[in-house]
C-alpha cells in the first residue's frame, strides 16, 4: 500500500505538530512592513521565472503569482463532472461530533500540517481547488515539500500568511513546521490553539483513523461532520514537476494529476457541500457533487 500520510517529525512528548515548540500564530513587527512592497514584487519576480522551469527543484517561494491563481480559480466547473472523484481515495470519515463553526457562525474548516511534509504538499492542491469554490485566497503562498524527505520538492503552497473570505464556511490553517532544519528538526512555525489540538487528538486517532496512522498530517476536520487524515492520491504524481506544469495538467480530466487534484476537491467539495446544507447552489447542485454525496460520502465511516 502506498504511504499516504505523516508522522509530524518532533519529539512525540509534545502536544501534536509542535504545540509547544512553535510560537504563536501573529504578524510581522510593524517596522518590518515598511519595505514589504518592494520585496513583494521582487518576489513575485522571481516566482515567476521558477515557476515557468521544467522541475519543482527550483524551490520558488513568495506569493502565488496571479496568472497561476487565475489559472487555479477558472478551471472549468464542468470539469467536475469528467472527473467526479476520480482518484481520489484515502482515510476519511463521517462522523457526528459537537457542530464545529467559526467566529461568524459559519461551518468551520480546519486543517493542520507542516510545509516539509510531502503528503500536505500534495493535499494542498485539492483543498485550494475546492476552497475556490466557496470563496477566495488572500496571500496564499508557492512552498515545497522538504528536500530530504521522501517525494523530495514537491510543489504546493502554503497556507501561513494566508488569508480566506467565503459567505459560506470559515477556514482555519494551521502550518505547525517549516520545510528546513533548524539543530536538526524542521523549524516550529504555527501554534495549533487548545481547540485545534483537541480536534487531533479525538479525531485523527482510532476508531476514526487506523491506530497505525494516528496523529498523521496532513489532517482536516469539515465542521465536525467528516475528517479527513493523509493524502488522498500520492505524492508521487507530482514529483519533480513545477508549479505551473501540474496547473497545466488540471485542464485535461484524463490525466492522472486531474483524476487525483481534482478527484480530491470534488470529494472535498462534497463534503463541504453537506456542512453547509448545500450552498452555494451553482456548486453544491452540480450532479457529480451530488453523486459523491450520496455514494463516497454516504458510504464514509
Amino acid at each position: 500500500m502506498t504511504k499516504r500520510a505523516e508522522t509530524p517529525k518532533q519529539d512525540r512528548t509534545n502536544a501534536r505538530g509542535a504545540a509547544k515548540a512553535a510560537p504563536p500564530r501573529k504578524g510581522p513587527p510593524i517596522a518590518l512592513l515598511v519595505g514589504i512592497g518592494a520585496v513583494v514584487v521582487i518576489a513575485i519576480m522571481v516566482a515567476v521565472k521558477f515557476l515557468n522551469q521544467g522541475s519543482s527543484a527550483a524551490m520558488a517561494s513568495g506569493p502565488v503569482p496571479p496568472s497561476l491563481m487565475t489559472t487555479l480559480e477558472s478551471l472549468p466547473i464542468s470539469e467536475v463532472g469528467a472527473v467526479g472523484a476520480g482518484s481520489a481515495q484515502g482515510t476519511f470519515a463521517h462522523i457526528k461530533g459537537p457542530a464545529l463553526v467559526g467566529k461568524s457562525g459559519l461551518p468551520r474548516i480546519v486543517y493542520m500540517g507542516a510545509e516539509y511534509c510531502p503528503f500536505c504538499a500534495a493535499e494542498r492542491w485539492g483543498v485550494v481547488i475546492a476552497l475556490n469554490r466557496f470563496g477566495h485566497f488572500e496571500n496564499l503562498g508557492l512552498s515545497h515539500s522538504a528536500t530530504d524527505d521522501i517525494f523530495p520538492g514537491t510543489a504546493t503552497f502554503t497556507f501561513h500568511g494566508a488569508t480566506y473570505h467565503s459567505q459560506y464556511v470559515d477556514f482555519t490553517a494551521v502550518e505547525m513546521q517549516t520545510n528546513t532544519k533548524v539543530n536538526g528538526q524542521y523549524a516550529p512555525l504555527e501554534t495549533p490553539d487548545a481547540s485545534e489540538v483537541a480536534l487531533l487528538q479525538t479525531y485523527d486517532a482510532p476508531p476514526y483513523v487506523p491506530a497505525d496512522a494516528a496523529g498523521s498530517i496532513p489532517f482536516l476536520d469539515i465542521a465536525n461532520q467528516f475528517v479527513f487524515s493523509g493524502a488522498t492520491f500520492p505524492p508521487d504524481l507530482l514529483t519533480g514537476k513545477s508549479w505551473t506544469a501540474i496547473a497545466a495538467r488540471l485542464s485535461d480530466p484524463t490525466t492522472p494529476e486531474a483524476r487525483g487534484i481534482i478527484g480530491t476537491a470534488d470529494v472535498l467539495t462534497g463534503a463541504i457541500c453537506i456542512a453547509t446544507s448545500n450552498k452555494p447552489a451553482a456548486v453544491c447542485g452540480i450532479p457529480a457533487i451530488q453523486l459523491i454525496e450520496h455514494t463516497t460520502l454516504t458510504a464514509a465511516h
